[in-house]
């Protein structure tokens, strides 16, 4: 017999098997041609000449997806690890907008933004320059960083906080140069939480569909546009199940590396908090 607090894990479990298990094993068994089990719907996927190139595409996206999320997030969390409770809850706030407004809302106002005569195009405009961030992977990269900003500060801002500034003070009093002493010490500390910033908004990003759709060109199609041709327009359910598993597979990789080198993806949900105690 289970102990009584075990079965408190029925429910999830059961809503678990029947929206994500289910349609999981119902697409694996049609990408097989189950009964008639084969491999050919996986071997199209390398050789139609089509979906490595989208895939590649999506993957190069993300990674640039990444990067400036990286960039723009890292030194926001440390300000928000440095600055006293009060300010520290008002970063929150501004990090945590995305959550808070409709994915049309925010989609659309990036088309208003990166746009023909939009106030981008008019700012390059003003040194005589052309560029065209509407209708590309540039403009859709942009809009995603935005989106996903918050996967990436909120994991950071975990690992930073939890760091001991003290021996930051201790290196600098043994001869240690400030560079030195964050390469050194702060750095390997915060890696934590800077690979699950990084494996989580590159895995969110390959996923991304709203934002590419409506900023982007079929031309340069991700991944999410491919599965969503495939179902609605091709009837390709076969094939889109197996595009899905490989990048549910490809996921899953990446969410078990991060977790094996001392990552985890669930930092994100133990920082939503602007009571911290103030580490300085």
């Amino acid at each position: 017999m289970p102990r009584p607090h075990w079965l408190l894990l029925v429910p999830a479990l059961a809503l678990l098997g029947v929206v994500l298990l289910l349609p999981l094993a119902q697409s694996f068994l049609r990408s097989v041609g189950a009964p008639d089990l084969t491999d050919e719907h996986y071997r199209t996927l390398f050789t139609d000449g089509v979906t490595m190139r989208v895939l590649l595409r999506t993957v190069q996206t993300a990674l640039l997806v990444t990067v400036i999320a990286f960039v723009l997030g890292y030194p926001y969390a440390y300000v928000m690890t440095r600055v006293g409770p009060r300010m520290r809850a008002v970063l929150l706030v501004i990090v945590l907008v995305p959550f808070w407004t409709s994915v049309m809302a925010r989609n659309f106002a990036w088309i208003l933004i990166l746009q023909r005569g939009g106030p981008v195009d008019r700012f390059f405009q003003l040194f005589g320059l052309d560029v065209v961030l509407y209708g590309n992977v540039s403009g859709v990269a942009i809009a995603m960083s935005q989106v996903l900003l918050p996967f990436m500060v909120l994991p950071l801002y975990s690992a930073l906080g939890g760091i001991d500034r003290r021996l930051l003070l201790a290196a600098r009093g043994l001869g240690s140069s400030p560079v030195v002493a964050f390469w050194k010490i702060y750095w390997p500390l915060s890696r934590a939480g800077v690979t699950a910033g990084l494996i989580l908004v590159f895995t969110l990003s390959l996923g991304f569909y709203v934002t590419p759709a409506l900023l982007g060109t079929p031309q340069e199609s991700l991944i999410a546009q491919l599965l969503a041709q495939r179902t609605t327009q091709l009837l390709d359910f076969e094939g889109a199940g197996a595009l899905g598993l490989v990048v549910l597979v490809i996921t899953l990789v990446l969410v078990a590396w991060a977790n094996r080198i001392g990552g985890t993806v669930s930092a994100i949900g133990v920082v939503a908090t602007s009571g911290t105690k103030d580490p300085r």
